[in-house]
């Protein structure tokens, strides 16, 4: 085969191949794309891990079991309601605009949602949860 037919070949081949990559892989380093996706499909009951900020420290829930609850921003701009139970977890020494690391159960609401469950289980049924802050884990 002459030369300028191979090279012809090979120019088509990797024009064509060029087009068969795989996407990129998008990695959830922060968990907000998973929030996002629950929020999207307007599911509840999921154990998620997220990084975020505080927006806003919010006045402590003390019918029934104390909750301490503020706002969190994620990385996507969605704001979560999160409810740290208190009687069962130390309370958080936040401030607005820390960064807070947050294992819980993320609930549905039509404002974005809810993370509660941010302590262990005393009865040791269901996965515990934490949250992270300056180096200490309130859980």
């Amino acid at each position: 085969m002459p030369l300028p037919r191979i090279a012809t070949l090979v120019a088509l081949a990797v024009i064509a191949l060029s087009g068969c990559r795989a996407p990129a892989a998008t990695v959830d380093t922060d968990g907000s794309q998973a929030v996002e996706a629950l929020f999207q499909a307007g599911r509840s009951d999921e154990v998620v891990e997220v990084h975020g900020v505080v927006q806003r420290s919010l006045s402590d829930d003390l019918e029934g079991s104390r909750h301490q609850r503020f706002i969190l921003r994620l990385a996507t701009g969605r704001t979560l309601l999160v409810a740290h139970n208190i009687d069962l977890a130390d309370r958080v020494p936040l401030a607005v605009g820390d960064g807070l690391r947050i294992r819980g159960e993320y609930e549905w609401n039509d404002q974005g949602g809810v993370l509660h469950w941010t302590h262990h289980d005393p009865a040791g049924n269901r996965p515990g949860g934490w949250i992270e802050h300056d180096g200490r884990r309130y859980r």
